[in-house]
């Protein structure tokens, strides 16, 4: 039997968010995108120590942080079928607006969502295939450079 270097239902990457509370963020991952929990490991505390969700096609591993340590805030983008829907569902999560759904010139929606736990959100949808001439003129069309510069000019990390 061959034992399989990536196992099975994961991917070559696997993002770790680490939280100052992991089981609120099991909840906010599961109102905001509909993450399903796969399983948690806690301690007679409560401290999680690892904590796995299934968002789509990927995994997510988290674990709570430990007394004294920085903030480590992920980002993370995901793609959806409808950025405009997944976007208002994460706010209404308890998350908060960094950029309201754009589209860019490459051919994608994008808005993102800072969590309550200062992790950030691309929600994106794909909604065009565009051909590198189509992409070049994009890029100096004004409205698109506008869309650009709007979304390239987000603070990610103040509280509003």
């Amino acid at each position: 039997m061959t034992v399989k270097a990536i196992p099975e239902g994961y991917t070559t990457v696997t993002p770790w968010l680490i939280s100052p509370d992991t089981d609120a963020l099991l909840d906010y991952l599961t109102r905001a995108f509909g993450a399903q929990e796969l399983f948690r490991v806690a301690d007679e505390n409560g401290v999680i120590g690892h904590a796995e969700m299934q968002l789509g096609d990927a995994k997510l591993m988290m674990f709570d942080a430990r007394p004294g340590w920085p903030s480590t805030p992920a980002f993370l983008r995901l793609y959806v079928e409808d950025a405009h829907a997944t976007y208002r569902q994460a706010i209404e999560a308890g998350g908060t607006s960094v950029t309201e759904v754009t589209h860019v010139p490459w051919g994608d929606l994008i808005g993102r969502v800072r969590d309550p736990f200062g992790n950030l959100y691309w929600i994106m949808t794909r909604i065009e295939d565009l051909t590198e001439d189509e992409l070049a003129a994009r890029y100096a069309d004004p409205e698109f450079v506008k869309a650009l510069d709007y979304v390239q000019s987000a603070d990610f990390f103040s509280a509003e």
